[in-house]
């Protein structure tokens, strides 16, 4: 047992040994060109994870990997948890419905394309297709992480679809502006709003790609995000069933059970009380260091994740998943701006 008396000494060195790395991502964020960049420290914790499974990992006593391991699940869920903090439904009827139906349609499409376009046309594994369409569709490395704990995934693929969202998140987060000064994108600035928010991969993206028009675009872009993050308890839960399922098909005796991801339902309940007190000033300050806080335990995941993820196991992931990646941001990107198009047009802005 990790927290057993003869070992806890052990865990909470590998805890430490974790948040000393946390320590230093969330610094190297704050370096201004890196900002610029908006890279957030989730990211960088996992490079720096990575760098050292690749290099030192063997020279860290091997009583702390359960430290490690608890860094990435337990305090993963409760991360999650944390983040219905940054959320409340308000935001989500201020989008009204031209909003609420671009981030569900774009969700809903991208990750059953993401699903299908994996398993059934590049031969990934199920996992892995399913992170990577969890990170395109939903909010980048935040909906990673929450995704595997219900599948129960390898770490390293976990990694691998980190990677591709990165990859094609920070494309995107220079393409949209572009396109749209360009005159390319013919929509008003509330309308760009939602269609970056419906669309982008992670949160800090949103903001850069919103902020490069204005007030209004970035707005629209943020609120709409959120939008689409809240929707990840939903697809957790959907997911949870569909996993529990496919399980007891495989099982001979079908006496697999049915396994409900409680951190996303909790989520949601967060959400729901940052609703009641969104509205009461005195306690936003503690809200905010709520939010930093959060940042760093999913920054805490993250870096953990990356310390069980060898080169190795990248390399066996191949082209594939990249490619997997590009087909989600050229759906996001295309028909994402025809249904912005449409649900606008539908219901106004």
């Amino acid at each position: 047992m990790a927290f057993s008396k003869e070992n806890i000494k052990y865990t909470l060195n590998g805890i430490l040994f974790v948040a000393l790395f946390t320590i230093a991502a969330i610094q190297i964020s704050e370096v201004s060109f890196i900002k610029a960049l908006a890279i957030s420290p989730l990211i960088i914790g996992i490079l720096i994870g990575m760098f050292y499974a690749n290099t030192l990992r063997s020279h860290i006593p091997k009583e702390w990997v359960p430290g490690i391991v608890f860094s990435s699940k337990q305090l993963l869920r409760f991360a999650i948890i944390l983040y219905g903090f940054r959320i409340t439904f308000q935001q989500i009827a201020q989008v009204g419905m031209a909003g609420l139906t671009v981030s569900t349609i774009m969700l809903t499409t991208t990750f059953i394309l993401g699903w299908w376009a994996g398993v059934k046309l590049l031969g990934l594994d199920r996992d892995t297709s399913i992170l990577c369409a969890s990170g395109s569709s939903v909010c980048g490395a935040a909906a990673v992480l929450a995704t595997e704990p219900v599948l129960e995934a390898e770490p390293y693929k976990s990694a691998v679809a980190v990677g591709t969202v990165v990859l094609f998140g920070t494309i995107a987060m220079f393409t949209y502006p572009a396109l749209y000064k360009a005159g390319i994108l013919d929509m008003d600035p509330a309308t760009y709003g939602i269609y970056v928010g419906g669309t982008v991969h992670e949160v800090a993206q949103v903001v850069a790609a919103g902020g490069a028009i204005g007030g209004v675009a970035a707005d629209n872009a943020v609120i709409v995000k959120m939008t689409r993050v809240m929707m990840i308890a939903p697809l957790l839960i959907i997911l949870g069933i569909l996993v529990a399922r496919s399980k007891k098909g495989q099982s001979k005796g079908g006496g697999v059970p049915i396994s409900i991801p409680w951190f996303a339902v909790w989520f949601i309940v967060v959400a729901g009380i940052n609703s009641f007190l969104v509205d009461i000033p005195s306690l936003q300050p503690i809200i905010a260091k709520i939010n930093e806080f959060d940042t760093f335990l999913l920054t805490m995941a993250m870096t953990a994740l990356g310390m069980e993820t060898s080169v190795e196991k990248f390399k066996q992931a191949g082209i594939k998943p990249v490619m997997l990646a590009f087909i989600m941001a050229v759906w996001l990107m295309v028909g994402g701006y025809f249904v912005t198009k449409w649900a606008v047009a539908l219901f106004g802005v």
